[in-house]
């Protein structure tokens, strides 16, 4: 029973703020990288973020730095992508992933999606 669940998507007007949860079950979070994806329809997946195991420094996307940070509580067994200043184009399922290592190509699971939608 293997499993990342996110939570906490929904719509939301332009300039809003989400913040989306991806909880691990059944193993230990601690031992991956936590990425956040997001696909949306006619577009290529997109890794917006990734933080390591330790909370190193992570690294976003070009398209969403300064607007979105990744957290992650490992007592919690849980990582975070707290979205702000969200703008219509960041629109999207949103996936949250773990690598072995933010540098890696390979992921190694992914969450369900949760769907984010902004608009007015």
């Amino acid at each position: 029973q293997l499993q990342l669940v996110e939570a906490g998507g929904g719509l939301v007007q332009p300039g809003g703020s989400l913040r989306l949860s991806c909880a691990a079950s059944g193993f230990t979070l601690d031992y991956y990288a936590i990425a956040w994806f997001r696909q949306t329809p006619g577009k290529e997946r997109e890794r917006v973020s990734c933080i390591s195991g330790k909370g190193g420094t992570p690294t976003y996307s070009d398209s969403v730095k300064g607007r979105f940070t990744i957290s992650r509580d490992n007592a919690k067994n849980t990582g975070y992508l707290q979205m702000n200043s969200l703008k219509p184009e960041d629109t999207a399922v949103y996936y949250c992933a773990i690598h072995y290592y933010c540098s890696g190509p390979r992921v190694a699971g992914w969450g369900q999606g949760t769907q984010v939608t902004v608009s007015s």
